[in-house]
């Protein structure tokens, strides 16, 4: 935030970043968890693949179905590696990263698959996350067997994340949900404006979810 306020341009992450990178970020500047082996099974709605007039997003393809895109190279892929390096100071990692289509207008939702370090508890990753998110306008840690879904967040610049076992030992899951248009695009670009010029950071991002 500091750094926003003296520079000349801002960056603005893609939605898949933001919504893979929020909780992930606290967990690896920590060193809770491993860097190698996170896996990341994203889900956005159709406005997330753009409005171009391509075929496999016309309606009478997009509805009532479901499928993968961009596997192994879609273009947000290096992006989520470099922002979650960052908490590495800087040496390289890698994700495996599938992003899908589903048949909604809006919404995205990450769940990713992550595995403790040595000694780390499920518990010691949740209080890192709600301490790293604690008095944050629209950063929400979910309570305990509370997961996070796209409806929650439609039409509004929060983030909502939830942390649990994934079943199988050693491995957890987190799951993130977002609006793609919204926290991951221009209202993320309009907190970063205000930030940039002294505003409220919160100004204009301050509706509440269109639910139901």
């Amino acid at each position: 935030r500091p750094t926003l306020a003296n520079a000349r341009l801002v960056a603005n992450p893609g939605c898949y970043p933001t919504c893979t990178a929020l909780p992930l970020l606290p967990l690896l500047t920590e060193g809770l968890i491993e860097a190698d082996g996170i896996i990341v099974d994203a889900k956005s709605g159709v406005t997330g693949a753009g409005r171009s007039l391509r075929q496999d997003l016309l309606f009478s393809e997009v509805h009532d179905g479901f499928h993968p895109y961009g596997v192994g190279k879609h273009r947000h892929q290096p992006e989520i590696e470099q922002t979650l390096s960052l908490a590495l100071d800087g040496r390289a990692m890698h994700v495996v990263f599938t992003p899908h289509l589903i048949p909604i207008n809006r919404g995205m939702l990450c769940t990713t698959y992550i595995r403790p370090a040595q000694g780390a508890t499920e518990g010691d990753l949740r209080a890192a996350l709600q301490q790293a998110y604690d008095g944050e306008a629209f950063v929400h840690v979910t309570p305990a067997g509370k997961w996070p879904a796209t409806r929650e967040v439609r039409g509004s610049n929060h983030c909502f994340i939830g942390i649990g076992s994934a079943g199988v030992p050693g491995q957890l899951v987190v799951i993130s949900a977002i609006d793609n248009l919204v926290k991951g695009a221009s209202g993320q670009a309009l907190q970063n404006m205000n930030l940039l010029f002294g505003l409220d950071e919160t100004a204009g991002l301050t509706l509440e979810p269109l639910y139901p």
